[in-house]
């Protein structure tokens, strides 16, 4: 059942969880005077110290990135979790027993249900590992032997062993206070004609587990001859696993893919063993699934901030043409993110994990750091299937080649791929191989000559406009803290329009529940030109939300709109701390940054809500 956790345990976590202990985890700090620590900043590469955690107010706050906030902020950030999971691995560490509220929102839904899977598929994990150097396990030891794994190498990455019997896990789980239900829906165990069976039988098991380092699912690679199975056998959907959104590797590789703001993307379990034992910690392999949009919103998580992707994602692909048709599948994919996206071949068609085996871990490195371009790679990967000897050749790969060119939406990334791809056809005319582009460009997508558009809606400019929708359509949603809202909140002249309006008419104190007798009293006070209007627009334009989600989206309209309040006021508070001597003036200097970390923390939690977290 869903459950918010009660804010008096949020509040024993922050008092039993002394946030220099906590942060002395993960980065080291000295006495910086004052009752102050600092440190190197684990959220951004910095030569001089501009992390300061302040343990009598619990909190922390780095000049040189501006992340801020308290114990559970730090959590959540260095371990890339939701606030919630933040709250229970603190809880967890501190030893405390949460107690969850019904109704309220909690990331983890069903949380009794998840917890219980969680932990079978913590025991199955620990049962599998332990059956993997058995008697009867040979032939899964010879299998990683033979790739170059060794028993610690084993052990690193959990792998284990499925016995190839029908009930060997399920007796155990069973034994361990499972029910058969609870088994099967996991995707551990499956119906038989007598009751449930292992799902997984004389297989090697690799387990899969999710960004906090929660086992969720298993893949598992055949080894008997007598296994009429597939190759490989994944655990199915269930409430807890996700193909689509699951990447194999990302607990382990999660903090180096934040550090290097990079991500390496293979194609096997044995393949991101062989890359990490490599020098290569940052490999990560989806699990029976290509890779797709769901994949690129786990690593935009990990890679320095979610509204923009500013790391580099290295595809590695066989060498043959199964490989290249992967490697142009996923360039079908290189639109979702900003820059920075390459592709990485092997020109003799071996994978991350045999090559290691044959030309050991330097080869593997060295094939990541040959990464190349997707854009380039699949350019001219196209142009290749074309006899450039002859001009019919030339043309014909050139409008083959164009719409990708065309699609490129960085204007000069797009000019210098198309001065290259005259260059790699031979024309030496970059004017008309660029006058095709646009013309092949505009027929192959099937549009007419572009035209110039309006620019986009300023996001805080639409805000402004859903805030003042919910003010005259769904006033008790927001109540007396839209009323406190300064003038200066609007910015769009209908908008600061229509809010003079609404206190004009008592705001939305008077409106009471809303309806046909609140917008009839704003109409009695439209008096200014063309303000009738407005309410009747803004009284009849849909809210952007669902009905059911209304109170929170009208929550998080509020919270953007003030956050912009602190922002500004951040900005003041920063510039009087850039004035300041902090020797001569320490007491008005920690004054301000106390004020300064205040204001952080407030601006965070008003973004959570505005996300809607």
């Amino acid at each position: 059942m869903a459950g918010r956790i009660r804010d008096v345990d949020i509040a024993l976590v922050r008092e039993r969880s002394p946030i220099a202990d906590v942060i002395g985890e993960h980065i080291q700090l000295r006495n910086a005077g004052g009752g102050n620590l600092k440190g190197l900043c684990p959220f951004h590469d910095e030569k001089t110290p501009s992390f300061n955690v302040t343990p009598e107010r619990g909190m922390f706050y780095c000049f040189g990135c501006s992340e801020g906030g308290d114990v559970i902020t730090f959590v959540e950030k260095v371990e890339h979790l939701t606030f919630g999971e933040a709250v229970e691995r603190l809880a967890q560490r501190a030893g405390i027993q949460l107690q969850y509220e019904q109704g309220g929102y909690v990331p983890r839904r069903d949380h009794g249900e998840r917890a219980r899977l969680i932990e079978a598929h913590r025991l199955a994990a620990e049962f599998y590992a332990g059956k993997l150097f058995g008697p009867d396990a040979g032939a899964g030891r010879r299998f990683l032997s033979e790739r170059g794994f060794e028993r610690a190498d084993a052990e690193q990455f959990q792998v284990g062993y499925a016995p190839a019997e029908w009930e060997a896990l399920t007796r155990h789980l069973l034994s361990c206070g499972f029910s058969a239900e609870e088994l099967v829906k996991g995707g551990l165990a499956k119906q038989g004609r007598r009751g449930p069976i292992d799902r997984f039988r004389g297989r090697l098991i690799w387990p899969i587990k999710d960004a906090t380092g929660d086992v969720i699912g298993f893949g598992a690679r055949k080894l008997l001859d007598s296994d009429d199975g597939p190759k490989y056998l994944n655990t199915p959907d269930s409430p807890l696993y996700k193909k689509s959104q699951v990447l194999y590797g990302i607990d382990q590789a999660k903090r180096e893919i934040s550090k290097r703001a990079q991500a390496v993307i293979v194609e096997g379990y044995t393949d991101v063993m062989a890359c990490h034992l490599a020098g290569v910690p940052t490999a990560v392999a989806t699990c029976g699934t290509a890779f797709g949009e769901e994949h690129i919103k786990i690593l935009r998580r990990f890679l320095l901030d979610q509204a923009e992707f500013r790391g580099e994602v290295i595809f590695t692909f066989d060498g043959d043409a199964a490989g290249q048709k992967a490697a142009l599948r996923a360039f079908a994919d290189e639109q979702k993110f900003v820059t920075q996206t390459y592709v990485a071949i092997q020109a003799d068609g071996l994978d991350p994990c045999d090559l290691r085996v044959k030309q050991g871990d330097a080869a593997v490195r060295d094939l990541v750091a040959s990464r190349e371009p997707l854009f380039q790679f699949a350019i001219r990967s196209t142009i290749d299937r074309y006899d450039l000897r002859s001009n019919e050749g030339k043309i014909a790969a050139l409008d083959a080649a164009a719409p990708i060119v065309a699609g490129i939406k960085d204007a000069g990334l797009r000019k210098r791929y198309a001065v290259d791809l005259d260059r790699w056809l031979g024309f030496m005319d970059e004017r008309f191989v660029m006058d095709r582009i646009a013309e092949v460009g505009r027929a192959q997508a099937g549009r007419p000559r572009r035209v110039s558009r309006p620019a986009p809606v300023d996001p805080h400019v639409r805000v402004e406009a859903e805030l003042l929708k919910l003010a005259v359509q769904r006033p008790a949603l927001l109540g007396p803290r839209f009323d406190a809202l300064d003038a200066q909140a609007f910015t769009a002249p209908d908008h600061v329009t229509l809010h003079r309006l609404i206190a004009a008419a008592g705001g939305l104190a008077a409106a009471g529940h809303g309806g046909r007798p609140w917008v009839d009293r704003l109409l009695e006070h439209a008096h200014e030109e063309g303000a009738a209007a407005l309410v009747t627009r803004f009284a009849v334009e849909p809210i952007q939300a669902d009905s059911h989600a209304e109170e929170r989206y009208a929550g998080a309209m509020l919270a953007a709109i003030e956050a912009i309040a602190v922002d500004r006021a951040i900005a003041q508070v920063k510039s009087r701390i850039q004035r300041l001597n902090p020797v001569e003036e320490q007491q008005e200097y920690n004054k301000l940054f106390g004020e300064l970390v205040a204001l952080e923390q407030q601006r965070r939690v008003l973004r959570d809500r505005a996300a809607g977290s």
